[in-house]
């Protein structure tokens, strides 16, 4: 279990980070694969890149406003 935790925390790091990722990542899949979404793959780029930079400044906010800070 040690080595899983451990590539886990080299490659994500954080729970938020790994979540905002997969919402991202399922959100672009759904507007590549279903018809009715096709005029949104315009916006997918920038999509993916707002997501990821929420859920980068969600992880950064927890951290900084931390009680372990003090």
């Amino acid at each position: 279990m040690k080595p899983i935790k451990a590539v886990y925390y080299f490659i994500v790091g954080d729970m938020i980070i790994l979540i905002g990722i997969l919402i991202a990542v399922v959100l672009l899949l759904l507007i590549d694969n279903v018809g009715a979404l096709t005029s949104l793959r315009s916006i997918s780029a920038p999509l993916f890149v707002i997501i990821t930079v929420i859920s980068l400044v969600a992880t950064l906010a927890r951290e900084a406003y931390s009680s372990k800070r003090h």
